[in-house]
């Protein structure tokens, strides 16, 4: 199976901001990870499914140096996890399980504590951070007073502290509710709007991936299976999909399309647009009314069942 990068039309840059090439992760006699190939294109939020055992978090500690990479390499903005980790690094921000703060300190203070290891980070681009993920109401309070889902936005702006490149987040809705997952949704498009951060998130909600997502890789077993584009709104040219002809005379119309099935007073075939409209047109045409039209678009979570035939998720 040949894999591509998928850049969103609104991304101008080319290069990837990380490519991960023929990466393998191999504990013992087990292989995690097996030839790992992923371009992750700049300004979009990336997202990584898989079924239990998948490999994901193991991707995503290889990408953060927190493991170490059999075989291949990742590069982040060009630059060498395995050979320049430092540099590479300095281009991510990441929260790999929970974020991890002081909690008998304020929200501010630790994100003071943590603007010191960054140089160049100032009061004024910490209070920006807090902004942008709509801390500033309560950032003097102390972190033990937070919710999950305020510890989780604390993390957020700890992680952006530094202007990162890159932003990873090992499923970030862990725990959260219905609005802070909304919240986290919202400000996740954001970043990666208005500050040009690409964020890379595993998750196991499949129907908020496919509200936040822009791009989603499928890995199974440890391997690439799969890498969609979640535009909505835009059908690409050719796609083909099933579309229910709504007629007055369903076996008539079968009988004269010559394909397709009957299901609950519909036709139903597999059409693309320029079909679609021949196929209404030779209805009408041959005397049948066309109530009505409508094409069946597959959810994610339908996708990714159909491609790890029906494995669970983390």
């Amino acid at each position: 199976m040949v894999h591509k990068s998928i850049v969103s039309p609104g991304t101008l840059s080319v290069e990837p901001v990380v490519r991960i090439q023929g990466v393998s992760k191999v504990i013992g006699s087990k292989r995690i990870i097996d030839q790992l190939t992923l371009d992750i294109p700049a300004g979009q939020v990336y997202g990584f499914l898989g079924p239990n055992g998948a490999g994901k978090t193991t991707t995503i500690r290889m990408m953060v140096g927190l493991m170490s990479i059999s075989e291949g390499d990742i590069w982040i903005n060009g630059k060498s996890i395995r050979s320049n980790f430092e540099s590479a690094i300095s281009d991510v921000g990441a929260i790999v399980e929970n974020p991890e703060m002081y909690k008998f300190l304020t929200g501010y203070q630790n994100l003071l504590h943590y603007a010191r290891m960054s140089p160049g980070v100032t009061k004024e681009r910490i209070m920006e951070a807090v902004h942008r993920v709509g801390m500033q109401h309560r950032i003097h309070d102390k972190v033990k007073t937070y919710s999950l889902g305020m510890r989780q936005r604390l993390g957020v702006a700890q992680a952006i502290l530094h202007r990162p490149r890159l932003l990873i987040l090992d499923e970030p809705t862990n725990g959260l509710d219905p609005q802070g997952i909304r919240e986290l949704r919202d400000y996740l498009r954001e970043l990666a709007e208005s500050e040009g951060i690409t964020v890379f998130v595993s998750s196991h909600l499949l129907s908020e991936m496919e509200l936040m997502c822009d791009t989603v890789a499928v890995i199974q077993q440890g391997r690439l299976v799969d890498v969609r584009s979640l535009e909505t709104g835009i059908e690409a040219e050719g796609a083909i999909r099933e579309t229910f002809f709504e007629v007055n005379n369903p076996r008539l119309a079968h009988e004269l399309i010559g394909e397709g099935r009957i299901d609950k007073g519909c036709l139903i075939i597999a059409a693309d647009r320029d079909k679609t409209s021949q196929i209404n047109a030779k209805l009408v045409n041959a005397g049948i009314s066309v109530y009505g039209i409508r094409a069946v678009t597959r959810s994610l979570e339908d996708q990714f069942l159909e491609l790890t035939g029906g494995g669970q998720i983390d």
